[in-house]
């Protein structure tokens, strides 16, 4: 599967973007699908993560109730809505693919995804 990752820009505290990936060769339904974002000067982080056949999720503690992720099968796109974005959310967002889900997704790190999209930069001024 190939992903291309769009929707990213500058936006002020408080505000709203949605990240779109976009997949290619085969369908989002089929994986585990998940949103990573690395920060300057720091690791590669799991955000959020949409369990393949599935509607379980996943998200890390400091975006739980602001973004949400989704599928759209009919677009074979999984998306990330981020809401009240804060400074802190200022990184490059990665979409990645994964064959399967397990009890715990706070474990996953990068090398547990085989399939990647470029990175989209998200930028929230304050």
């Amino acid at each position: 599967v190939q992903l291309q990752a769009s929707g990213g820009g500058l936006v002020q505290a408080g505000g709203s973007l949605k990240l779109s990936c976009a997949a290619s060769g085969d369908t989002v339904s089929t994986y585990t699908m998940a949103w990573f974002r690395q920060a300057p000067g720091k690791e590669r982080e799991l955000v959020a993560a949409i369990r393949q056949r599935a509607s379980n999720t996943w998200y890390i503690d400091n975006v739980k109730g602001r973004f949400t992720i989704s599928r759209d099968n009919a677009k074979n796109t999984v998306n990330l809505q981020m809401n009240s974005l804060k400074p802190e959310d200022t990184a490059v967002y990665y979409c990645a693919a994964r064959w399967s889900w397990s009890v715990t997704p706070s474990s996953w790190s990068s090398e547990d995804f085989a399939y990647w999209g470029q990175g989209t930069l998200v930028t929230v001024s304050s």
